[in-house]
């Protein structure tokens, strides 16, 4: 079977959203099509029966049909309509006018909770993705799908995703690639511990030798979300940012004021203005990481600080001993201006206490908009602690080439660098550094980032990881002669649904 590249589609779908693009090309791009993994549903076009006896009441307080069994949190509900179809539910730019029209709908996220909640909606985004963004014609669809799904899917699921494919979208070829290892491969690694921090969780997948150690895998309930509620706790005590957001004569509720703070973060982080320190230490407590802002911009010296603290001087200047004094000062204040609605506010380095949370969960005790969906299966520990425990119910042969792969990603390494390198400070102590040497002690550890090499991707931190491991991997199996790596036609006519598991080594 002949596949051109420029045919291939790389489909990579996460808890919280579906990227993909079209054609393999000699620099490997970076995914055409983003859009959050949730449909709509509009409430007035529910049957009668629906809207009256299958109603229940979720934890957002909002009447909605019954919900599946699912362990998702209310930022990201799952919700089922039995009588829904396909063509009833609302995705990706569909969606997003419908909400600003501000109509009332019904929003759930089927892969949020790492599997498939209903297969209708999944139905609906992957099918707006084909034909909707990607134009593609189902009569004469030529194009084969490198599938990206997170790990642990039953082979029932892995089934029923091949069947619809084939069936409802008539692709021209399938094969299915788990996230953690596609995140790997972008690494140029086939050993090591994938840690891909998402917006309520963050899962932890050590791989050896290309297979991922199944009974290893965890997941720690602490996520963005959280990381977000802290900053925005802690720009509670700038009082210019208050003044300006919540001033005392027109205060802000309590809802709508850590609403507008849990944006302004956001916006910092997508504008690349939080960083690690090199060092891979957050803030040191003595210094808190918050200053008086509101002082300084009272006394005028807000704009000088910002403009000196951005612009270098002129190198024929030879700086006077003051001038570097004054320069160190104005270094460790580290401020910056955004504009966020309609304001102009003055932040500090407060904002570069972004990932403490992780680390050290307790600080989230008492944050607003900070709870955890902590349990016995996954109870909130620390990042490093959860990594190292993962790692260290690997067999011991395995653990020094484990260690030799430390890969963060997630869409928040797309604009804070540095976290791998943080959390490698914080393992330490699950390397021993005993004086015995044999080939199964490990000595040391190395946090892998995606290779500079690929230019695409230069600029995206290991936030895209999954897709450019997918993209390798729809490379080699797509022009791979025998075929034996992925599903054709041929193979689904001969053998169905089931064909896809002989082509995944993970479910033989």
């Amino acid at each position: 079977m002949s596949i051109r590249d420029a045919n291939v589609i790389i489909l990579e779908v996460s808890k919280t959203t579906v990227k993909a693009g079209l054609g393999l090309h000699e620099l490997l791009k970076t995914p055409t099509i983003e859009i959050p993994a949730r449909v709509g549903l509009r409430r007035n076009a529910l049957p009668d029966s629906t809207s009256s006896d299958s109603l229940t009441v979720n934890n957002n307080g909002l009447e909605e049909p019954a919900a599946s069994t699912s362990r998702a949190t209310s930022a990201f509900p799952q919700t089922t309509v039995a009588t829904a179809t396909v063509k009833d539910y609302l995705v990706g730019s569909h969606l997003d006018e419908a909400l600003a029209n501000g109509q009332d709908l019904i929003i759930s996220w089927p892969f949020a909770d790492g599997g498939v909640s209903d297969w209708t909606q999944a139905e609906a985004i992957w099918k707006y993705i084909l034909f909707t963004r990607l134009q593609r014609r189902r009569v004469q669809n030529e194009s084969p799908v490198l599938f990206s799904f997170p790990s642990g899917a039953s082979r029932d699921t892995y089934e029923r995703i091949c069947q619809v494919f084939f069936e409802r979208f008539n692709v021209a070829g399938f094969a299915i690639l788990e996230r953690p290892m596609a995140q790997l491969y972008a690494a140029n690694s086939l050993s090591g511990v994938v840690v891909d921090i998402g917006e309520e969780s963050t899962d932890i997948t050590p791989i050896y030798d290309g297979f991922i150690v199944n009974h290893t895998r965890t997941k720690v309930p602490l996520g963005m979300r959280h990381c977000t509620a802290y900053v925005a706790s802690l720009l509670r005590a700038n009082q210019f940012v208050m003044n300006a957001l919540s001033p005392p004569e027109n205060p802000l509720s309590p809802e709508s004021l850590h609403t507008a703070l849990v944006e302004l973060v956001q916006q910092l982080w997508k504008e690349d203005h939080i960083k690690i320190p090199s060092d891979g230490e957050t803030a040191a407590p003595e210094d808190e990481g918050v200053m008086d802002i509101a002082a300084i911009v009272v006394a005028g010296k807000e704009k000088a600080v910002i403009e000196n603290n951005l612009k270098k001087k002129n190198a024929q200047n030879k700086p006077t001993e003051a001038d570097k004094k004054r320069e160190r000062e104005i270094e460790a204040m580290d401020l910056i201006t955004v504009q966020f609605r309609e304001h102009s506010l003055t932040i500090g380095k407060e904002r570069h206490r972004f990932c403490e949370p992780l680390f050290d969960p307790t600080l989230l005790n008492g944050v607003y908009g900070a709870d955890t969906a902590a349990d016995d299966d996954y109870p909130l520990l620390p990042l490093q602690d959860a990594v190292g425990f993962a790692v260290s119910n690997l067999d011991q042969d395995q653990r020094p080439y484990v260690w030799q792969g430390i890969f963060v990603t997630g869409d928040i390494t797309r604009h804070i660098r540095g976290i791998g390198v943080a959390l490698q400070s914080r393992l330490a102590s699950f390397v021993s550094n005993t004086d015995i040497v044999n080939e199964v002690q490990p000595r040391s550890m190395r946090v892998l980032n995606v290779p500079e090499y690929f230019a695409e991707y230069r600029e995206t931190g290991n936030g895209y990881a999954a897709f450019l491991g997918s993209s390798i991997t729809a490379k080699l199996i797509f022009n791979d002669s025998n075929g034996s790596s992925f599903v054709s036609k041929a193979d689904y006519t001969a053998k169905g649904p089931h064909a896809i598991i002989e082509t995944a080594p993970s479910l033989l």
